[in-house]
Order: structure tokens, then C-alpha cells, then sequence
């Protein structure tokens, strides 16, 4: 066994393609699969399920692979620390993002940067299942999103919680003139907005509807996106008013726009920056999470003192 066969086996779960794994792992595909076989041989083991294509891994695979994952993670990161006691840290770190959570990422990976001018940056956006399946599986070495803390603590990661700063509703003042003169927004005068929102199945517009249908109430939005580019277009037209998770916008990007709180209760999962428990974390990841740590409880500080 060597640590190749174990990456080959981690880009076919990655791809769920032979030939796709192949590319990943820049060799042919008869290479790829001849490996394989040949961990399954010293391993005495069907690690595959095998077809006209790929169909799957068996479940002693599913086992061989956690532990692939795990090793493979640890042999990338040590990997990357040869490098940075080489040349200084850098290398690509991979942040998994739930939309709309109540962080500006762009800011916080502005802050970083100045710490660690040598990393840069692969950004996916996932639902919260994917998200913590992605951390678990090294598949992205940061997560960024909404957690139940208990569950993270079961699953032995790292984390620093997000401030919740609660829910805005943005408008243009020239669409919306009525609200500048609103200091707190109830959920009847919101409803009875267009409004600009996330589609249903991300867990932001989730909590949104959970909270208004408990209010005896229903959200009847104008204009559904998963683009939060194409939600703010349409508030800067007057479409509709957008609900967003303070934190989230950068303000200054949208001189225009006005926002005013809105009367909510509080989600029931926790915003937080999640990565795998100290000697799990790649020394990428582990670098950022300090650093990010550090600024986040900066910024919470000048929060407290305005």
C-alpha cells in the first residue's frame, strides 16, 4: 500500500468517475484502475462496487476510505509545513460558505491575507448538510456557516463563533421612501413588502419562513435567486426589499441602499468558523483559524465600544 493508491481512492470518491479520477490524479485511467486493484488485492478486500462504470464503493470501501481521507489529509498537510518552513506558509486553502451567512467573507479573508500574504483562496458555496460532509471528508479545509455546536463538538472540530447581529431589512430610499422614518421593522409590515429573498431550500430563507409561518404569517416574495448579486440588483431597481443577516453586506459597496432592523427571533443553529480539531487541521487551515480568530473578536470589540 502507498499513499498514491489512497488519493486515487479519495479522487473516485470525489468524481464517482474512473475516468474523471483519472484526470485528477494525472494519470490514465488503466493506471488508475490497476492501482485500485491492486490495494483491494494486499488488502483482500472488494473496495468497489463494479459495473460498466462506477456504482459505488462497498461497505468495507466506505471504511478503508475514512481512514484514506484521514491519512491523505495528514500527508497534504505535512506536505504544506515542509513547504512553509521552506519559503514561508502559502499554498491554496479550500472554504466551504453557506449563503448569506453573517460574516463578509471577502473582509475576512482581506484580514487574513495581511497575516498571511503567501495563501490564497478557493471559495464554494454549500447547503449545511454538504458543509459539514465536506469538513468531515477534508474536501474543504474551512467551513463558514449556520451549526448545532453540540454537533460540532461530537464531531471534534474547532470553532469560533460568528456574531448575530439579526436580521435587516435593505431598500433604496427612493423606491421605499416610507421606511426611512421605520426604527424597527415588525414581521406584519414586512410581509406586506415586496421582497427580494434566497430561494426556500437555503437555510437563511428556511429560518425566515419558519419564523413568519409561526407568526401566523406567509412570505410572498416578488423575486427568488440563489444569486445574491441578482437579490441586490433587484433591491437597487425597487423590485423588492431584500432580508439579510447583519454582517453579511459590505455597506460601502451599496451607498445607495438604506437598511433597518428587523423585529426576529433569533435562529436556533449558531453562525461559526469551523475547522478540524488541532492535529486534524492542515497547517493552512489551522493558520487561517487563528488569524481569523484574532480579527473576529477585533471586530467584535469595536462593535462593543461604538
Amino acid at each position: 500500500m502507498d499513499i498514491k493508491q489512497l488519493i486515487y481512492l479519495c479522487n473516485l470518491e470525489r468524481e464517482r468517475h474512473f475516468g474523471r479520477a483519472a484526470e485528477a490524479s494525472f494519470v490514465s485511467q488503466p493506471t488508475l484502475s490497476m492501482r485500485l486493484k491492486n490495494l483491494e488485492k494486499e488488502l483482500d478486500l472488494n473496495l468497489i462496487n463494479r459495473g460498466n462504470n462506477f456504482e459505488g464503493f462497498t461497505a468495507e470501501g466506505l471504511r478503508v476510505l475514512s481512514w484514506a481521507r484521514e491519512i491523505v489529509a495528514v500527508y497534504e498537510g505535512l506536505k504544506l509545513e515542509v513547504e512553509s518552513l521552506k519559503q514561508g506558509l502559502s499554498g491554496t486553502l479550500r472554504i466551504g460558505v453557506m449563503p448569506q451567512c453573517s460574516v463578509s467573507l471577502a473582509q475576512l479573508i482581506k484580514a487574513v491575507s495581511e497575516a498571511h500574504p503567501g495563501l490564497d483562496y478557493r471559495v464554494s458555496e454549500v447547503s449545511a448538510d454538504q458543509l459539514i460532509e465536506a469538513l468531515s471528508s477534508h474536501s474543504v479545509d474551512v467551513g463558514i456557516g449556520f451549526f448545532e455546536f453540540s454537533t460540532l463538538n461530537e464531531l471534534r472540530f474547532q470553532l469560533v463563533p460568528l456574531d448575530d447581529g439579526g436580521v435587516d431589512v435593505v431598500y433604496h430610499p427612493d423606491h421605499f421612501p416610507q421606511l426611512q422614518d421605520v426604527e424597527l421593522m415588525t414581521a406584519e409590515q414586512a410581509v406586506a413588502l415586496p421582497l427580494c429573498l434566497s430561494e426556500p431550500s437555503r437555510y437563511f430563507r428556511r429560518y425566515l419562513d419558519n419564523f413568519f409561518r409561526q407568526s401566523g404569517l406567509e412570505l410572498h416574495p416578488t423575486l427568488e435567486s440563489t444569486s445574491i448579486f441578482q437579490l441586490m440588483q433587484g433591491v437597487f431597481v425597487g423590485i423588492g426589499c431584500a432580508l439579510v443577516p447583519r454582517g453579511h453586506l459590505i455597506d460601502e459597496m451599496h451607498p445607495a441602499l438604506k437598511r433597518c432592523p428587523l423585529d426576529i427571533a433569533p435562529m436556533s443553529r449558531h453562525a461559526a468558523l469551523v475547522v478540524a480539531e488541532g492535529g486534524r487541521a492542515t497547517p493552512l487551515a489551522q493558520h487561517f483559524f487563528t488569524a481569523a480568530g484574532v480579527w473576529l473578536a477585533q471586530q467584535q470589540s469595536l462593535k462593543a465600544s461604538k
